[in-house]
C-alpha cells in the first residue's frame, strides 16, 4: 500500500487482526528483512510495517532528515492509519526511531521489543580518530590539483581514498543519503532512554558486532522497565537466526 507523508511516498503493509504491532526495520534494509516476523505474528495481531524513506519501495528523504524526522513520519503514519496505541518490534536503526517515538509519545506505545537496536555511540578508539582525520585531510587535498599531481607518482590516489573512505553502509549510499546517514549515526540517544515508560524487552545476539551486547546492557539499565535476553552465538540478526525462539518470546511478552 502507498501513502504520502511530508511529501514523501511511503510504502507500507498491514496484515492480520487484533492488537496492533508496529514492525520497524534496520538501516539499509526494508520491511522484507522483517518478513518472517510479520508473517509469524499476523495470525495473532494486526501488524503494520513500512519501508523507511530511502529504502524499499518508499521515496527518498530530503537532506535535512535525521532520526527526529523519521520518528515524526512514523508517528504521522500511525495517526493516518487511526492507530491509537501499538506494541513495537524494532531492529537496528528502527531502534533509534522507537526510542524517540516512545519518549515523545508515551501514550501511543505499548510494549517494545528492541532487537540489536541502535541509538548509542560506540566507544571511539584511537584508530577511529586517525581514520576520521585521515579522511578529512584527504578530502582537503583532493581539492588541490597540484597536490594530487605531485602525489600521483608516489602511488597515492587521493580521489580514490576519499571515495573509499567510510563504512560499507556509507559507501553504498547515494550521495543524497550520505548527509542523512552521518547525522543519524552521530546522534546519541542515551539520554532519552529514561523517558521510555513502556515495558521493554531487549533481545540481543551474543556476538553482535554492529550494535554490541554492551548496548543492550546499557539500555537495560537506563530504561525504567526493561529486561535483557541474550541469544548465545547469534549476531546482529539474532531475530532471524533464532526465529522460532524469538517469536515465542515476543508472543509471551505481548500476550494476545
Amino acid at each position: 500500500m502507498k501513502t504520502s507523508i511530508d511529501g514523501i511516498k511511503i510504502n507500507y503493509e498491514q496484515h492480520g487482526e487484533g492488537e496492533d504491532v508496529l514492525v520497524l526495520h534496520g538501516w539499509g534494509a526494508s520491511m522484507e528483512t522483517m518478513r518472517p516476523v510479520i508473517d509469524a505474528l499476523s495470525s495473532r495481531y494486526r501488524v503494520t510495517a513500512l519501508d523507511f524513506p530511502g529504502f524499499g519501495g518508499s521515496g527518498a528523504p530530503t537532506e535535512h532528515y535525521g532520526v527526529p524526522q523519521y520518528a515524526a513520519l512514523t508517528y504521522a503514519l500511525l495517526q493516518q492509519l487511526g492507530i491509537q496505541k501499538t506494541h513495537v518490534i524494532c531492529h537496528s536503526f528502527g531502534g533509534r526511531v522507537t526510542i524517540l517515538l516512545a519518549a515523545q509519545h508515551q501514550q501511543m506505545v505499548g510494549k517494545i521489543v528492541f532487537t540489536g537496536a541502535a541509538g548509542l555511540l560506540k566507544r571511539r578508539t584511537l584508530r577511529y580518530y586517525l581514520r576520521i582525520y585521515g579522511y578529512k585531510a584527504a578530502k582537503r587535498l583532493s581539492r588541490g590539483r597540484t597536490v594530487k599531481r605531485l602525489l600521483k607518482p608516489l602511488g597515492i590516489d587521493v580521489d580514490a581514498r576519499v571515495k573509499n573512505a567510510g563504512s560499507q553502509d556509507f559507501r553504498a549510499l547515494p550521495d543524497s543519503m550520505k548527509k542523512v546517514f552521518v547525522r543519524i549515526v552521530n546522534l546519541d540517544l542515551k539520554s532519552r532512554l529514561k523517558e521510555i515508560k513502556s515495558p521493554s524487552l531487549l533481545i540481543w545476539g551474543e556476538k553482535d558486532t554492529e550494535t554490541p551486547l554492551e548496548f543492550g546492557r546499557t539500555m537495560e539499565k537506563l530504561i525504567p522497565d526493561a529486561g535483557l535476553v541474550v541469544f548465545s552465538g547469534a549476531g546482529h540478526y539474532a531475530f532471524l537466526e533464532c526465529l522460532g525462539r524469538f517469536i515465542h518470546i515476543v508472543v509471551t511478552f505481548f500476550g494476545g
